[in-house]
């Protein structure tokens, strides 16, 4: 059994709570469990113990492109950040748009160290023009639908896409963007985009699809989700579309929230991601949505790519970044130390938050419930080091950033698989 003593457990009133875990569940939890010569004791005195964090968007390349990541190291990744649940979406080679890919990706995760879920895609090939068969990869495990990094372009086959997906009580997350107005610009259309001398990624290019989708969802009742929102109105249009009774929900990731385009002059290709880093407008914007409710979830885009690749020009390089180990600690510096977010709610909105959405048993620290665990320092100062990272790829722009909040222990399913 294990044992864990004198922390501030999420959900508690108490200033200090032990927890016993016997097998994979909580059996006990009390302001004072007496220790047996039977038990691991982990002391988290001066520590914050909160579920593990559940992860509803991060790219694992596997199948197809393991020499940026594939499941296994992804999971590392993913513990070292607190992180006891990822949903790996499907633009792998080939892409997990059948049942034998989406149960390739399920029976992998079997042997990693964290619940790695599969997500399917919406449409074969994720070329946006014919469903996949939804019930198919349903019951060969995946728990969402998606065509993200292909924004599904087509109006029609969205619609159809919702009202399946309704019929099956499937989500649908949308990596919402107008293909023509963002193509493949590298940069946001603003400050970056003009001094760089680049066409630029507009916001509109993700708002016009925002809304579109919202409508569609309203329309359809089929359940929305809106993956990486990163502008200012995106954010209002997903309130109204909430306050009109949509089933709409929504995330935003970390970058999106800490860093301006301004990184784009600094560290060039490194900070280029879909959407792309905006305007301190954006960043004031998305974080008032966080702390009203509108955005539901926090979830990385954990995008690894090989060192050479994001050493191509910045027009070249492929987009993305590696976010899961992280994505606590910059919460708590950017959201908590900076004064509007308690920890509680930046772990309802990391952890119980993105498990109801999903559906699936996971998020909540209660006698009886899977024991996954992150238990961390919210005050410890630490810098970023690359080179230190679990993940197979370097592609992280924090890279000699301090942050304020570390990660000590994981726990997944009662067993201790990071120590920090």
């Amino acid at each position: 059994m294990l044992l864990i003593k004198n922390g501030k457990v999420i959900g508690t009133s108490e200033e200090s709570s032990d927890i016993l875990v016997d097998g994979d569940k909580i059996c006990a939890m009390a302001p004072a469990i007496e220790e047996t010569s039977d038990m691991t004791v982990l002391n988290a005195q001066g520590m914050v113990v909160a579920p593990g964090l559940v992860d509803m968007h991060v790219h694992f390349r596997d199948p197809g492109f393991e020499y940026k990541e594939d499941i296994l190291t992804g999971a590392l990744a993913a513990a070292a950040g607190g992180v006891t649940t990822c949903c790996c979406m499907p633009n792998t080679m080939p892409v997990a748009d059948s049942a034998d890919i989406v149960g390739y990706v399920a029976n992998k995760a079997k042997g990693a160290t964290i619940e790695v879920l599969p997500i399917g895609a919406v449409t074969a090939k994720q070329e946006g023009r014919e469903l996949t068969d939804f019930s198919a990869l349903k019951d060969a495990g995946a728990v969402a639908l998606s065509d993200d990094g292909n924004p599904i372009q087509n109006a029609s086959i969205m619609r159809r896409a919702m009202l399946e997906a309704r019929e099956r009580d499937m989500l649908i997350i949308s990596h919402c963007e107008d293909a023509e107005l963002a193509q493949n610009y590298a940069v946001n259309e603003g400050k970056a985009s003009w001094e760089l001398m680049l066409p630029g990624r507009p916001a509109i290019a993700e708002e016009i699809m925002v809304a579109r989708d919202a409508m569609l969802a309203a329309e359809t009742g089929a359940r929305l989700h809106i993956a990486h929102v990163s502008t200012a109105r995106s954010v209002d249009i997903i309130r109204k579309a909430k306050e009109s009774g949509a089933k709409i929900t929504a995330e935003t990731c970390p970058h999106y929230f800490s860093l301006t385009e301004d990184e784009i002059l600094r560290q060039g290709s490194l900070a280029r991601v879909n959407p792309p880093l905006r305007s301190k407008e954006d960043i004031a914007a998305i974080i008032d949505g966080l702390a009203d409710g509108t955005i539901d979830a926090i979830a990385t885009d954990h995008a690894p790519h090989s060192a050479n690749e994001k050493a191509l020009p910045l027009t070249d390089a492929p987009s993305g970044m590696i976010g899961l180990e992280t994505s606590l600690a910059v919460s708590l510096t950017f959201l908590h130390h900076a004064g509007r977010l308690s920890i509680d709610e930046i772990i309802r909105l990391m952890s119980e938050s993105p498990a109801r959405i999903l559906g699936i048993d996971a998020g909540k620290l209660q006698v009886g419930a899977k024991a996954d665990i992150v238990i961390f320092d919210p005050d410890e100062e630490w810098t970023v080091d690359a080179d230190k990272l679990k993940s197979k790829a370097r592609n992280s722009p924090l890279n000699g950033t301090k942050l304020r909040g570390k990660v000590k222990y994981t726990i997944s399913r009662g067993e201790v698989v990071y120590s920090g």
